[in-house]
C-alpha cells in the first residue's frame, strides 16, 4: 500500500560531468586531440548519493545556492538527463517546466508555437485547438500570438510556455523558477493557476530562489550543497536552515 502513496523516489543518485580542463580554441583543434586522446577531463560530480522520497500531494521546494545541484536534479527527475548513478521512479503523469519555451521555433509565430510545443508536450492537436482560446487568454500576449517568436521578450516566451505547459494538470509538477518570469501580476496568476492545482493533489517538486514563494506554496523542503542532499524536512525548518546558510556565506564574503 506504501508504494501507492508514494508520487516520487529518489535512489541514490549521482551524476558526473566531464569538465574538459583545458582551453580549446576551435572545434578543428577540439577533434584533433579528441582523436589523439590528447584531451584532459576533470571529474565534477554534479550531484552525489541523492536520497529521498516524495508522498502524493507533498509541495517540495528545493533550496541551496548556486551550484548546489537544483536544477541538474530536476533534469534527473524530469527524464532530461540519465543518473550516472542510482535511479527514479516516478508513480504519475510528470509535467516538466524547466526551461520554459525552450521547443520553440523562432520563426513560427506564437499560435504556430501553440501546437508545436504542445506537440512536444505529448498533446493531441484536437485538445490543443479545444484549449486554444484558453492558451491565448491566460498568456495576454493579445495580438502579438500572430508575431513571429524571434520578435518576443523572454518574459513573452514564458508566459506562452507556461501557458500550454499548464493547460492540463499533471500528477507531478516539476517548477524550476519558472515563477520568476514576467511581471508581478502575471507571477501571481501564475501562482494561483499552481495552487488551484494543489486543491487537486498534484504533486510538486519546485526550485526558487525566493524562500518567501517556497513559504507560501510548499509544505516541505529539501536543502542541496555542493550536490549533496544535506537536509529535509517541514519547509519551514528547511528555509531557516537556507536563511542561516545565506548568512554564513554573506559574513565569509
Amino acid at each position: 500500500m506504501a508504494k501507492n502513496k508514494t508520487a516520487l523516489r529518489v535512489n541514490n543518485v549521482s551524476m558526473k560531468f566531464n569538465l574538459s580542463s583545458e582551453k580549446v580554441d576551435n572545434i578543428k583543434e577540439y577533434f584533433i586531440k579528441m582523436i589523439k586522446k590528447e584531451l584532459m577531463y576533470q571529474e565534477f560530480w554534479a550531484l552525489k548519493n541523492i536520497d529521498f522520497e516524495v508522498k502524493k500531494g507533498d509541495r517540495v521546494g528545493i533550496l541551496g545556492l548556486n551550484g548546489a545541484g537544483k536544477s541538474t536534479l530536476l533534469k534527473v527527475i524530469a527524464g532530461v538527463l540519465k543518473p550516472t548513478e542510482g535511479s527514479v521512479e516516478c508513480f504519475g503523469k510528470i509535467a516538466p517546466l524547466l526551461e520554459l519555451g525552450a521547443g520553440f521555433d523562432r520563426q513560427y509565430t506564437g499560435a504556430e508555437n501553440i501546437f508545436l510545443y504542445g506537440a512536444v508536450l505529448g498533446y493531441s492537436k484536437d485538445f490543443i485547438k479545444e484549449k486554444y482560446d484558453d492558451i491565448v487568454e491566460f498568456s495576454e500576449l493579445g495580438k502579438f500570438i500572430d508575431v513571429p517568436v524571434k520578435n518576443y521578450s523572454s518574459g513573452m516566451k514564458a508566459r506562452l510556455g507556461f501557458s500550454i505547459a499548464t493547460v492540463v494538470e499533471p500528477e507531478i509538477l516539476i517548477l524550476d523558477e519558472v515563477l520568476s518570469v514576467g511581471d508581478k501580476k502575471f507571477r501571481k496568476k501564475c501562482e494561483a493557476r499552481i495552487k488551484s492545482m494543489f486543491d487537486k493533489g498534484v504533486t510538486v517538486l519546485f526550485v526558487s530562489h525566493s524562500t518567501s514563494q517556497v513559504l507560501r506554496m510548499c509544505n516541505k523542503g529539501i536543502l542541496l550543497e555542493n550536490g549533496q542532499l544535506i537536509a529535509q524536512g517541514e519547509a519551514e525548518e528547511i528555509v531557516d536552515l537556507y536563511d542561516e546558510k545565506l548568512g554564513m556565506e554573506r559574513d565569509e564574503g
